[in-house]
């Protein structure tokens, strides 16, 4: 598939976002912010089990490959500095469900150049005024050192259709007690 990389500038922020289209398609990228970034590869075969590896690029030595499983398929690949430090943090947007509708992150952040550590996003079903109307088909992107999600929000009563408009929310690295996590800057919805 090859190294695929798509630098803009958007305000101070530099940003970096890799998408891929098919659920089951192998995933071997790479994706830079700056001199720095991720090669990943995921083999993208099984929902219930699926490699990922992570080989960080222009970092100092010491920051290691790192791998693991996830459950759900690998779609979308987004570098950003995220937590401010100038250096990159990568977020990887796999889907779950009956038809590939749960969206959920797995994320790295950088500390610096010297060594990289995982960051927890939060489960939007323990947050009852987030979740309220959240039925999946999240959206992923990258706003100015920003994670934002969005998703339709459907009302009692919808079945196929979602009539709530679109749920924004908008997340940045921040640390916390065990080391980093998403917390989240604002929610609103966005009417149709």
């Amino acid at each position: 598939m090859g190294n695929i990389t798509i630098l803009s500038i958007l305000g101070a922020a530099l940003f970096t976002t890799f998408g891929t289209q098919a659920q089951d398609r192998k995933i071997d990228t790479t994706a830079s912010f700056g001199s720095a970034g991720f090669r990943v590869r995921c083999n993208n075969k099984n929902e219930s089990e699926n490699d990922v590896a992570i080989f960080p690029k222009g970092f100092a030595r010491e920051v290691t490959d790192i791998s693991f499983s996830i459950k759900g398929r690998l779609k979308k690949i987004l570098v950003d500095d995220l937590n401010d430090d100038g250096y990159p943090d990568l977020v990887l947007c796999f889907y779950s469900g009956s038809n590939g509708e749960i969206g959920n992150i797995i994320s790295v952040s950088s500390n610096g150049k010297s060594s990289l550590a995982p960051v927890s996003f939060p489960d939007i079903y323990s947050d009852r005024k987030l979740s309220e109307g959240y039925k999946g088909y999240d959206e992923f992107t990258i706003l100015v050192g920003t994670l934002l999600q969005s998703f339709p929000v459907y009302k009692p009563g919808d079945t196929d259709a979602p009539t709530g408009g679109t749920k924004v929310v908008q997340y940045k690295i921040a640390k916390a007690e065990n080391g980093f996590a998403f917390k989240v800057l604002r929610s609103y919805i966005k009417q149709q």
